[in-house]
């Protein structure tokens, strides 16, 4: 981190000097999150990452896919999840 003298600022101009600072992160830090949130919708998880993201076994997860709850896609002998279809499977299980 630089150093930074301040000489003949007052009060008020450091006020706004820091907050354009703030806005200028806080700006970074919302458009890096936004971007990450796209990006994890468009995943696929593993059965396992599954069973750990409802908190559920393995078993669970394949009577679940059985049963049409879940959709799994099918790579060889593994099976994954769409996360956007977990979330959409979850909210849509309230109105039952």
């Amino acid at each position: 981190m630089s150093q930074v003298q301040l000489i003949q600022v007052t009060p008020n101009e450091l006020a706004d000097i820091i907050s354009e600072n703030v806005k200028c992160h806080l700006k970074e830090l919302f458009t890096e999150f936004k971007g990450s949130k796209k990006e994890e919708e468009q995943e696929f998880l593993t059965r396992k990452e599954t069973a750990e993201l409802f908190k559920v076994s393995l078993v669970t997860i394949h009577d679940w896919s059985n049963n049409g709850i879940l959709k799994p896609y099918k790579l060889g002998n593994r099976t994954y999840y769409k996360y956007s279809e977990l979330k959409e499977a979850l909210f849509n299980s309230n109105h039952h």
